[in-house]
């Protein structure tokens, strides 16, 4: 079945998806990394993939476009609709720290925002969005086994890109934020309103540090360590 966003049948999804904010993104992992990968939805554009890893194991790609609003919509509908159990964002970030890199990778225990995301929930507080442990230890170990230069900590899911303030971004790096993206804090939330898992892992491709930034067609194109430590995940736990 259908819903306003995606063009798929029940069964059609993995059980873990992996959700690139570029849905030409998506095709190129799909087309590089999957074998048998068949398209399942194009709604928009928004192309989705079901493949196998080459040892076998049944994974989704799709794109999300840009925000939280964009990734809200899709994480909620394989969430719930197409009995999807895992998403794990993969994406590029900026890098807050000195000592993270262009080119590095970070997996975001947990996501802060400056966001009005969780208003609908009505707390009396403010929410702590993190992403699901077990992906986190395997995306971990995976890094590890296959000689990525990662770095685990706290970003930051912001709704502005083009802030105002230019130098707002020191105070979240004097908090320890490594970096920051635009969708995870959105992803995390709905995993764990709906019982679900989810894990953010980026390519850093710019620095607040005046390092030289990725260009347009690396982003796309050439951003294989972050893929390839999700796709370990993958391999490990399903």
């Amino acid at each position: 079945m259908s819903t306003p966003h995606i063009n798929a049948n029940k069964g059609d999804f993995a059980k873990i998806v992996l959700m690139a904010g570029d849905p030409l993104r998506a095709k190129w992992i799909a087309e590089t990394f999957l074998v048998d990968a068949k398209i399942v939805t194009e709604i928009r554009g928004m192309f989705g993939y079901t493949g196998h890893t080459k040892s076998g194991k049944l994974v989704s790609v799709m794109g999300s476009g840009m925000g939280m609003p964009s990734i809200g919509i899709y994480s909620y509908e394989l969430f719930s609709e197409f009995d999807v159990e895992a998403i794990i964002r993969i994406g590029t970030c900026g890098s807050y720290q000195k000592s993270i890199h262009v080119g590095d990778v970070i997996i975001a225990q947990g996501a802060c925002t400056d966001s009005n995301w969780m208003h609908e929930y009505e707390l009396n507080g403010t929410y702590s969005a993190l992403g699901s442990f077990d992906l986190l230890l395997a995306a971990y170990e995976g890094s590890k086994e296959l000689n990525k230069n990662a770095h685990v900590g706290n970003i930051l899911s912001a709704d502005i890109f083009y802030n105002k303030r230019p130098d707002i971004w020191t105070k979240w790096a004097e908090l320890g934020v490594l970096g920051v993206e635009m969708e995870s804090y959105a992803l995390y939330a709905n995993a764990a309103y709906l019982g679900k898992k989810a894990l953010g892992i980026f390519t850093v491709s710019d620095s607040f540090h005046h390092e030289p930034m990725l260009t347009p067609e690396q982003r796309q194109l050439g951003l294989t360590n972050m893929v390839e430590i999700a796709l370990s995940v993958v391999e490990k736990l399903y």
